[in-house]
């Protein structure tokens, strides 16, 4: 038996949320609360499998009480719930412990089957909130480069040595040597060859 709990402070996600699971036989709903003082206080005393957490709640985030959850019951399974699919969202929730993410607008199916999952140990994230992490981080991860960062980048892909690029941007060549030694430590390469390979890869030339 998955003894689940749910945090959210929509009475009608609530009441949704019990009618799809409590005819469940391998679920068994031991609480609900509506912010997060009230799970908190219900931890106190009690516990749960697996705890439906919103992100949005009245008197905290989500994202915060999933960390404070995870660090006093770490056997605790969190599976974040919420209409936002924002690739930041379910990273925070993840880093702050959660083993899954859903959205609100999933099926029965999906629920029980993140539950299913999450409670065995795995980490289950619904296509749009994996969708919403990729996008995301393939974002975040890619460094922001000057106007001149990107030609003399272009220019070192074309196989123009220092010298070369310096007398066609008319600068001196200790400049684009820092250039270039900056545009290896932004993207965290150790070559040049690496740098091009990254930089056509991610479309930055």
């Amino acid at each position: 038996m998955i003894r689940v709990f749910i945090v959210d402070d929509h009475p009608l996600v609530l009441e949704g949320m019990r009618s799809l699971l409590m005819n469940e036989k391998e679920i068994e709903l031991c609480g609900y609360a509506g912010t997060a003082q009230s799970c908190l206080g219900f931890f106190i005393h009690n516990t749960a499998d697996v705890i439906l957490m919103d992100i949005n709640l009245p008197d905290s985030s989500g994202i915060d009480l999933c960390k404070e959850i995870k660090t006093k019951y770490p056997g605790i399974m969190v599976l974040g719930l919420s209409t936002f699919n924002q690739g930041s969202y379910v990273t925070k929730m993840v880093e702050n412990g959660a083993s899954g993410y859903l959205l609100k607008n999933a099926d029965k199916e999906e629920l029980l089957e993140a539950i299913r999952a999450v409670n065995k140990g795995k980490t289950y994230l619904s296509f749009e909130a994996g969708q919403a992490m990729r996008k995301d981080n393939s974002t975040a991860q890619l460094p922001l480069i000057t106007r001149r960062e990107k030609e003399i980048l272009s220019l070192i892909a074309e196989g123009y040595t220092n010298p070369e690029i310096a007398e066609k941007l008319f600068v001196s060549p200790s400049t684009i040597d820092s250039h270039r030694k900056n545009l290896l430590a932004k993207m965290g390469m150790k070559n040049t060859a690496s740098l091009i390979k990254f930089a056509v890869e991610n479309k930055l030339i």
